[in-house]
Formats: C-alpha cells, structure tokens, sequence
C-alpha cells in the first residue's frame, strides 16, 4: 500500500567471490578496482583499471568509461566498491556488479 516508503533496492548486483569471477568469465566487463593506488599496487584481479573512489575526480574519471558495459567493481572489503556501484548506477552505467567481501575474500592469486 505505502510502496514509496520502502527503501529502494540497489541498481546494482552483489555478487559472491565465485559468481563474480563466473560474471567476468561471460561478459566483455569493465573490472573496476576502487581502492588507493598504493593498494592497487600491492595487487589487484588481472585486467582490472584502478579508479580511487574516494579522489575527487572518481566521478570525472569514470565517466569516461563506457556505460553499456557490464563493470564490475571491486575493493578491499566490499564497503567502497558498494559506494562506487551506487554512483555508478546513478550516473548511468547499465549493468554493474560488485564483489562481496572485496580482495580479503577473492580465491584466486592477484597480480602486480
């Protein structure tokens, strides 16, 4: 009855370790990697482009990214990359997924 009270659900997917890396085998995706770049560096999923979502030009530098595409996004925990799917959705990206427990959870090895 009162639909507009309930909080909206996220335009976004959370995705499991394995459903996300399942996802990335499918799809030509967008690997998103929000962390600082000193995290980055100490290792990331392969192919992955590394945007910090807290630098205040995140929103300038994403936008150069092809929104048709599925992105994935990830981070160390999962907190921030849920911050980044959510404005990614609200500036247009279509199809955007995000790791659950970030790299602490992600199975495989990451690369340098």
């Amino acid at each position: 009855m009162f639909d507009f009270l309930k909080p909206a659900a996220p335009a976004y997917q959370n995705l499991t370790p394995a459903q996300f890396a399942e996802g990335l085998r499918q799809k030509k995706a967008v690997l998103l990697d929000v962390r600082r770049p000193d995290e980055f560096a100490g290792g990331h999923l392969p192919g992955a482009v590394n945007i910090d979502v807290t630098s205040p030009d995140f929103a300038r530098r994403v936008a150069d990214l092809d929104k048709t595409k599925s992105t994935y996004v990830y981070c160390r925990s999962g907190a921030r990359s849920a911050t980044a799917a959510s404005q990614l959705t609200k500036a247009g990206f279509a199809d955007v997924a995000n790791l659950l427990g970030g790299v602490l959870d992600w199975p495989h090895p990451l690369v340098r």
